[in-house]
């Protein structure tokens, strides 16, 4: 940096230029002395001088004050002021331009050098500043998020262009407000209000991230889909300034989410329906096959058939029909439930008696030598719930118990109604071959069979029936297996006290 420039505003001239022979010796550049306000500030114009000494008491219209504000105004050169008056009015008055110093008559060469630097330095700084408040402006002002700034005591002091856009509020509306005025925030799944994020940050005095889902009222009331991030603007350390809180829209996030899951959807659909034909004809093959062997058989040996072998064939035949039957029966529900349309008509039953009957019509069509042993442990059973869905529910799980398990296995089968806490607690046990480890968050999907069923005929739609039947209720399955030692499945359903006449 070169000699800092110096105009000398001094009416009396004498006086001005012993103040200029002292700059000069301080190695200061004069580059124009001037007795009047006018003088000034035409000097001023034309030199552009690094700093200016005024005389508060000068020549003409306007006095050393009323040119120093001026300048002020007009012209980015700071200003010391000269006088001889050191009064509290005219400090008041002198106070009102900003000026960079303050010399009282008679000064010293010293004290004119120390008051100069200090102006000078003082001058560098604030225009330091002033470039890089201008540069954090722009910088705000271009971002695409929308930024709002607020004191400390949650009154908006800025707010950027893209605010304004997401908000609705232009800038002159939003300065002086409170925040909580421009930014309300609703839960966009509950419409519940959120505390405002400014507040929060000022009572906490820690930076925050708003929640999932969260949803900006606009000035029109419109609702936008919104993140944000709140946090603390502080003047030092420990001494909080306000908060800066950016907003952004995630309306069009939302929207490719939301299309993204649908393809997602459609395509989990079209594999399924892929699966489902797939699976369907395989399953319906298997006992057309066994139908047509046995039928041909029937007509080949004609009336040379025995008739163990006859029986043998037909029991064959029944089989198959009854296997075909189920299928058809598991494709229809299914149907019913993806359609929506599985309807939960609670009536009065008796838990215990509907459990007894069911199985004594397992052991009537279920001619597999396994043992189905009962138990109630509560001596009132009477509830309210869906019979024909709790009829698919346990026949299902009752099925892959017996299916799954050696031939003369024992299955348990235990029940008690909890009339403290209004549950029945139903838990089917076996002795089978279990479920492995890594298939186990897997068995509620459609047509997912273990991976160690091998040949044991099924069609992976069993589990997922039961679980149908068991959201239906409202109640809840639970599942604990080990391989080769067995799986126990626990089905906590609401006892629904409150429909018991």
């Amino acid at each position: 940096m070169g000699l800092a420039k110096i105009l000398v505003v001094e009416d009396e001239v004498i006086l001005a230029r012993t103040i200029a022979s002292q700059l000069n010796q301080l190695g200061y550049i004069v580059t124009a002395k001037a007795s009047s306000g006018q003088s000034a500030i035409n000097h001023a114009l034309e030199t552009h001088p690094d700093l200016i000494l005024m005389d508060i008491i000068i020549k003409g219209d306007m006095d050393g004050i009323a040119t120093a504000n001026y300048i002020h105004e007009q012209l980015d050169i700071p200003v010391v002021f000269l006088t001889a008056y050191g009064d509290e009015q005219t400090l008041e008055r002198a106070k009102v331009t900003q000026p960079f110093g303050y010399i009282v008559k008679p000064f010293t060469s010293r004290d004119l050098r120390i008051s100069i630097e200090i102006a000078l330095l003082k001058h560098k700084l604030e225009c330091e500043l002033r470039e890089s408040r201008d540069q954090l402006a722009t910088l705000l002002n271009s971002m695409s998020d929308a930024v709002i700034a607020t004191n400390e005591q949650g009154i908006i002091t800025f707010i950027n262009p893209a605010a304004e856009k997401i908000t609705g509020w232009q800038e002159t509306e939003a300065l002086g407000n409170n925040v909580s005025e421009v930014i309300k925030i609703i839960d966009e799944v509950t419409g519940e209000i959120i505390e405002n994020p400014v507040t929060k940050v000022l009572r906490e005095k820690q930076a925050l991230h708003l929640r999932e889902f969260a949803c900006l009222i606009t000035k029109n009331g419109t609702k936008l889909p919104i993140g944000n991030s709140a946090s603390l603007l502080m003047r030092r350390p420990h001494e909080i300034s306000g908060v800066v809180l950016v907003l952004w829209d995630l309306s069009e996030r939302r929207q490719r989410e939301s299309l993204e899951k649908a393809l997602k959807k459609e395509q989990e659909l079209n594999q399924l329906k892929s699966l489902f034909i797939s699976t369907v004809s395989h399953e319906f093959r298997n006992p057309l096959s066994v139908i047509q062997t046995a039928v041909e058989l029937i007509e080949l040996q004609g009336n040379n058939l025995t008739d163990d072998k006859r029986t043998k064939y037909l029991t064959r035949i029944y089989g198959a029909v009854e296997s075909m039957e189920k299928l058809m029966k598991d494709v229809l529900f299914m149907g019913k439930s993806e359609a929506g349309k599985l309807i939960y008509n609670p009536e009065s039953v008796n838990l215990e008696k509907f459990c007894q009957e069911l199985i004594e019509e397992f052991e009537l069509i279920e001619d597999s030598g396994h043992e189905i042993i009962f138990n109630c442990h509560s001596q009132n059973t009477n509830t309210v719930m869906d019979e024909r869905l709790l009829h698919h529910l346990f026949r299902n799980l009752l099925s892959n118990a017996i299916k799954y398990s050696p031939i003369n296995g024992k299955i348990r089968f235990e029940l008690i109604c909890d009339y403290v806490n209004e549950l029945a607690i139903f838990e089917i046990q076996d002795q089978g071959i279990g479920i492995p480890e890594s298939d186990q968050n897997k068995i509620f999907d459609s047509f997912y069979r273990a991976s160690n069923v091998e040949s044991i005929q099924g069609n992976g739609l069993g589990l997922v029936i039961v679980k149908r039947c068991v959201d239906a209720h409202q109640g809840q399955i639970n599942m604990v297996s080990k391989i080769n030692v067995g799986t126990t499945f626990t089905v906590t359903l609401p006892l629904n006290l409150q429909h018991i006449l």
